[in-house]
């Protein structure tokens, strides 16, 4: 089904940048030169009170069994998608997000073990709603540019980064009209500049979403 909003997801390892890519462009789009958008900004998991407990269950709760995480994120995505993101769709909202099912088949399918059950279960869970466009930031794996505070999670697959970086680039190449991958190891502008550029196209492709509001980068 077809909104009259627009959903942009950002992707790719811890450390990349996403947090930072995510403020820059929703300040982007609510400036004059953006369009003046309404715009929201959320985060899996985390986007909604149901999420904040969620996430400290996961990230920074005890050891919990791989396929109760990937159920747990399920259910985050689930009150996530109908509760905050669908509805802000529905009104006309840009929506940008950090974090949405292809972290879950990394994670959880891919570093997990779970394999192709998580990616199932996650479109049963959101109704197999996509975003327009998923900004896959990449980098080569960094140590120093992780969080010193590592949770859970992070703890748990970092020794698995590259096999996550390459797990994302293999997702973003089987549908490369609806992925956008972005070089993050450049400066923070320059990446800025490369995701308004991706985000400008995708939106040329909808329908009723014209270019000229944006300006130039």
């Amino acid at each position: 089904m077809a909104f009259p909003g627009f959903w942009v997801v950002f992707e790719g390892a811890d450390g990349v940048g996403k947090t930072t890519q995510v403020e820059l462009l929703a300040a982007r789009l609510r400036s004059a030169a953006g369009g003046s958008r309404e715009v929201l900004t959320t985060r899996e998991p985390g986007g909604t009170p149901l999420g904040v407990e969620l996430r400290q269950a996961i990230m920074h709760g005890d050891h919990v069994a791989p396929r109760a995480e990937a159920l747990l994120y399920a259910a985050d995505r689930a009150h996530h998608i109908a509760t905050l993101v669908r509805p802000a769709l529905e009104a006309g909202a840009v929506v940008l997000q950090d974090r949405y099912l292809d972290s879950s088949v990394v994670y959880q399918g891919g570093a997990r073990g779970l394999g192709d059950e998580v990616e199932r279960i996650s479109r049963w869970a959101t109704e197999g709603l996509l975003p327009d466009v998923t900004v896959v930031l990449d980098m080569e794996p960094d140590a120093s540019r992780m969080s010193r505070d590592l949770d859970r999670v992070e703890r748990e697959t970092i020794a698995k980064a590259a096999q996550m970086r390459a797990a994302f680039l293999e997702r973003a190449a089987l549908d490369p009209g609806r992925y956008a991958v972005v070089d993050a190891a450049r400066s923070v502008e320059a990446v800025h500049a490369s995701v308004v550029e991706a985000v400008e196209r995708a939106m040329g492709r909808r329908d009723g979403l014209p270019l000229e509001p944006w300006g130039t980068p």
